[in-house]
């Protein structure tokens, strides 16, 4: 198994949750103005890894969970079989970890897709403050039960759904999520390779590049390369509507 990255430092100057441009997505939203250095003073900010490196792999200690400030990340865990099974991917302000809290271990692998700056919340301190700060308690509550269902809804989407449903489901996703950034909704680069995207839907390669053409003959997307444009946001919503009543009921 890949051993995790050492921590590097990508500036000796410590960035301030009271000044990022990511605290209403990450956990500084469930904090009051007046206990944000007591949030501060727990985190370890600036850590860089680049395109390929380890932050945590499954099975080793659980220590810490992980902010993403900058860059994506992708998990996947390693089958019985021996095989990588993608299992997530995390956007700017998107915490990582969360699925491993009370557990001993990491229950999957996280890897850095670019190059990736990320805050670090040492659990044992986290878990401390969480405490003493009912607010951040209870929004942890809500990350993790967000979590829960995400895992549900993707359970739902490999299962029932036809490729065509899953693809479409994965844009908008990622389209919701760039906007959430004060980012295009409509224009943006995908983080993740095709063959991270056909794993992580449990589809081929193939069948991904022939779904990605298929929507581009349709006029519902413009792709080249990682770079996609959604030309028909409405267009994808039909494609993908089976699984959003499926995922409302």
């Amino acid at each position: 198994m890949a051993q995790a990255i050492p921590f590097r430092q990508a500036s000796p100057l410590k960035a301030s949750c009271h000044q990022c441009s990511l605290s209403n997505l990450c956990l500084p939203l469930a904090v009051e103005e007046n206990d944000l250095d007591r949030l501060e003073d727990i985190v370890q900010q600036g850590r860089i890894f680049n395109r390929g490196e380890h932050i945590f792999d499954q099975s080793t200690p659980y220590r810490a969970c992980f902010a993403v400030k900058s860059g994506s990340i992708k998990t996947s865990i390693i089958t019985e079989s021996g095989e990588e099974q993608v299992t997530g991917f995390f956007m700017p302000g998107e915490l990582v970890g969360l699925d491993s809290i009370g557990s001993e271990n990491y229950a999957c692998t996280a890897k850095a897709l670019e190059r990736t700056s990320i805050c670090e919340f040492p659990i044992d301190k986290l878990e401390e403050l969480t405490g003493k700060l009912p607010e951040l308690q209870h929004h942890m509550y809500h990350l993790m039960s967000q979590e829960i269902q995400n895992s549900h809804q993707l359970a739902m989407l490999l299962s029932k759904n036809t490729a065509e449903e899953r693809i479409a489901a994965l844009l908008l996703s990622l389209s919701s999520r760039f906007q959430r950034r004060r980012m295009s909704p409509t224009n943006f680069s995908l983080p993740m390779a095709r063959n991270d995207i056909a794993n992580f839907l449990g589809l081929a390669v193939e069948t991904v590049s022939r779904v990605f053409t298929r929507f581009q003959n349709q006029g519902l997307i413009k792709a080249r390369g990682r770079e996609v444009e959604l030309l028909d946001i409405e267009g994808l919503q039909m494609v993908s509507r089976e699984f959003s009543r499926q995922c409302n009921n």
